[in-house]
């Protein structure tokens, strides 16, 4: 097996459900900025010692690609999507809610622009996140277009955008941070 199958050499790629479409569709367009956020994020993993920030960016990865097999499957075909990988829910959004809020119990918010550069895993992580906010521009494409069908996938782009953002000031200011789930008391 090979890496090199010459599928999308006339411009085209297939959906994880739905059939072929263009390389620019609008869903290779939302889940290929999910892709490249994911890889900033990488990046940030693995420039970060702090064992708590760096599981939980490997975490946040993880929910992406989640994230990312929705905006992969075209309209019509969610139930076969369903019945094979886990989807967005409004638990793993409240999940992030309640991980901004700690973050924002251990960090002050900057009180003008953030110039992005701070430190290196900080840079990373802004990185990330916008490009979750371009994966999230695309989703509200799909989404009008009536190509995507769970509204929580901008829900959890969104919040999930807030996390980064908070992480990386997080990163700056070496704060702990929250693993996944639900606020701690």
């Amino acid at each position: 097996m090979s890496i090199v199958t010459k599928t999308g050499d006339a411009g085209e790629t297939g959906l994880l459900y739905g059939g072929r479409v263009s390389k620019d569709d609008l869903h290779t367009e939302a889940y290929g900025s999910l892709d490249e956020a994911i890889s900033a994020l990488g990046l940030a993993r693995a420039l970060e010692a702090q064992k708590a920030r760096a599981e939980r960016i490997l975490e946040l990865q993880r929910e992406l690609f989640v994230v990312g097999a929705e905006l992969a499957t075209g309209a019509g075909h969610r139930a076969e999507l369903e019945r094979h990988f886990n989807v967005v829910t409004p638990q793993m959004v409240d999940a992030l809610d309640a991980q901004v809020r700690d973050l924002e119990a251990q960090v002050p918010l900057p009180e003008g622009f953030v110039v992005p550069g701070g430190t290196p895993v900080g840079a990373a992580i802004d990185l990330a996140r916008t490009l979750v906010r371009r994966a999230e521009r695309r989703a509200v494409a799909l989404r009008r277009a009536g190509e995507l069908e769970n509204a929580e996938v901008l829900r959890y782009l969104n919040r999930c955008s807030d996390l980064l953002f908070m992480l990386a000031r997080a990163a700056e200011h070496g704060a702990i941070t929250p693993t996944g789930g639900a606020r701690r008391s």
